[in-house]
């Protein structure tokens, strides 16, 4: 296979590009690096398996145009993501993952022999569905789409990823939608509920407290190794063309409080967690069904949530916190 990943070097797609290039794959990571790092993990799959950086932005179709044109494969990852980022820009979120992914549909159409375009969504399109409808828990597919109010920050990126979904089931492109579910891990920056609880319990000392928001919100959680055998397992499965998938685990749900409890006890600190107001427009339930992952791949995940935040711990304290190093902004 010949890949291109697009926002290789951030979250998903480094993880996603060391994968792939263990196995001999020839790697693109296309970035324009303004929240991705090229950090040692990056640096290490370059050295290591060959992966080609390609500094250009998805925003400027004229500098794609230089790009190959025998990819077989194309992931498009890229997308302004994250809580703050969408509450503090969100019309730059709307507009900017749309044009994104209609410049990557074009890049699509320009290649000879592409076997499949993935389209990363998101779990948020289900956002309205829970405030307005009778949203099944587990939640499949098939769910009838409702929109959040139109005025709310949050709505900009639902509405992002559903038009671009629409965009990728009209292209006639060979492609499959992926809505990811709270995946977590090593390198996900900083401006996501797990890093965050993660970094002020590091900093804390034994007897603070620790303040949780939207604390009885419940969640199920994906690490990134799991959730990268699913992506790719998808993609290499023929039957999934045409297919919106949902990317997670069914269980266990658990309450924000419960990560953060699970959190002090990775960490190692004796804190006292204070619960806050909900995180605006934050849904209160959000949790996959994956019958249609498991029918059309048969892979779950593998990684618990308490190991998965021990190893996200891990990577964190010595890279970021005690290492000095970077990660996604």
């Amino acid at each position: 296979m010949k890949v291109l990943i697009t926002g290789g070097v951030g979250f998903v797609g480094g993880h996603l590009a060391n994968s792939l290039g263990e196995e001999g794959h020839t790697v693109h990571l296309l970035d324009n690096f303004k929240r991705g790092v090229q950090d040692p993990f990056i640096e290490a799959a370059v050295a290591k398996h060959g992966v080609k950086i390609i500094n250009a932005d998805l925003l400027d179709e004229a500098s794609l145009q230089s790009l190959d044109d025998d990819y077989t494969h194309i992931y498009h990852l890229a997308a302004i993501i994250g809580v703050v980022h969408v509450l503090q820009r969100p019309y730059e979120v709307l507009t900017a993952n749309v044009r994104m992914t209609e410049n990557v549909i074009s890049l699509a159409r320009r290649q000879k022999a592409l076997q499949r375009l993935l389209f990363s969504s998101t779990s948020e399109v289900y956002a309205g569905t829970l405030i307005h409808m009778d949203m099944p828990i587990p939640t499949p597919e098939t769910t009838p789409i409702a929109l959040t109010a139109l005025e709310q920050p949050r709505t900009s990126y639902m509405l992002s990823k559903l038009y671009g979904e629409a965009m990728c089931n009209m292209s006639g492109l060979p492609v499959t939608n992926v809505r990811l579910h709270n995946v977590y891990g090593p390198r996900m920056g900083m401006s996501h509920v797990i890093p965050e609880l993660l970094f002020k319990a590091w900093k804390s000392k034994d007897g603070d407290s620790l303040d949780v928001f939207s604390v009885d919100h419940k969640r199920t959680f994906c690490y990134v190794s799991d959730a990268v055998r699913m992506i790719r397992a998808l993609t290499e499965s023929d039957s999934a063309v045409g297919q919106t998938v949902n990317i997670g685990n069914e269980a266990p749900e658990v309450t924000i409080g419960q990560v953060a409890s699970a959190v002090v006890s990775a960490v190692g600190r004796q804190l006292t967690l204070v619960p806050q107001a909900a995180t605006p427009g934050s849904p209160a339930r959000r949790c996959p069904s994956t019958r249609l992952l498991d029918k059309l791949t048969g892979v779950q995940g593998v990684v618990g949530l308490d190991e998965g935040i021990a190893l996200t711990y891990r990577w964190y304290r010595e890279t970021v916190f005690e290492g000095q190093g970077t990660t996604a902004q």
